[in-house]
């Protein structure tokens, strides 16, 4: 997954190679309405904006059919997407990548571990934590992914 800009992308590829749904398309899970948005450190310093900017927040679990493949926290900065992209955002079980591929990203990975980093459910076996930036350098999101033990079967 490290090797593609979009997690998205990447967790459709494995899902189709290895048969777990047909058609192989992830969705976002929402996590339980409520749910706080984590406070993490650095957030506003990887994503170069300061205090009085807004920031959107969504913990998902991606899903290929019923099978939930990563747990994922993304912060992101609305005023740098469309107001179509944060519609999506805020009101389906679009994933992130695809919301926002028309912007062309790039994916720049912070670090990556076996195991759960901070965020991560213990039974995490793989997580990365990286920034995705528009063609213009402009960072648009901080996301951790913490990848799954199905994705061992």
């Amino acid at each position: 997954m490290a090797q593609q800009d979009s997690a998205t992308r990447a967790l459709e590829e494995w899902c189709a190679a290895r048969g777990i749904a047909e058609p192989a398309r992830i969705v976002a899970i929402h996590a339980e309405p409520g749910e706080p948005a984590a406070d993490d450190s650095g957030v506003r310093e990887r994503l170069e904006v300061g205090a009085e900017t807004r920031l959107g927040y969504r913990h998902v679990r991606l899903a290929c059919g019923s099978v939930v493949l990563s747990d994922a926290h993304n912060w992101y900065v609305p005023d740098r997407l469309t107001s179509q992209m944060n519609t999506t955002l805020e009101t389906t079980d679009t994933p992130f990548g695809r919301a926002v591929s028309s912007l062309g990203f790039t994916r720049h990975r912070l670090a990556s571990q076996r195991g759960a980093a901070a965020q991560c459910p213990a039974d995490t076996i793989l997580s990365h934590r990286a920034v995705l930036r528009r063609p213009d350098g402009q960072p648009i999101s901080l996301v951790i992914e913490c990848y799954t033990p199905a994705n061992l079967g």
